[in-house]
């Protein structure tokens, strides 16, 4: 299960949101081993794509120093998708490579960057195996919330 603090949520949202009719990417970081999505990191999409979505490369690897030097992980890996629904593509499902990492997919496909409801999922993607799971979003994370 996927516990994310309102803020986050909604960071996110906004994100896939602003973005359309391009895909959005980005990471929310937080400590190691913890399973707590702490901090949020938007990303550019260096494909400029409204089908799909790449990480620059030399954004990422800023990013993972800078993770690796705070004794952090990336928690959520998220995206969005502008025409069709919140679950991975199989070009989605090879990409994932964060067995820890939540993958939460943003459907914009019925509200486009209108006001509007948006599709929100969460999964796990473990060596090519898909497995979806809940969603609880709480107005923020408490110091002893365990996931």
């Amino acid at each position: 299960m996927l516990t994310i603090d309102q803020a986050t949520y909604d960071a996110i949202v906004a994100h896939a949101k602003r973005d359309h009719p391009d895909e959005c990417c980005g990471i929310v970081a937080g400590p190691e081993g913890s399973d707590r999505p702490e901090r949020f990191i938007e990303m550019i999409n260096a494909a400029g794509s409204p089908t799909f979505y790449e990480f620059d490369s030399t954004e990422l690897l800023a990013l993972y120093k800078e993770m690796w030097a705070n004794d952090e992980e990336p928690v959520i890996v998220y995206h969005s998708h502008t025409a069709t629904e919140a679950y991975p593509s199989r070009t989605d499902i090879g990409l994932a490579s964060e067995p820890n990492a939540h993958y939460v997919l943003v459907s914009t496909r019925e509200h486009g960057n209108n006001e509007g409801p948006v599709e929100f999922r969460s999964y796990r993607i473990i060596d090519g195996e898909v497995t979806e799971e809940e969603v609880t979003v709480v107005p923020q994370l408490s110091s002893t919330e365990e996931r």
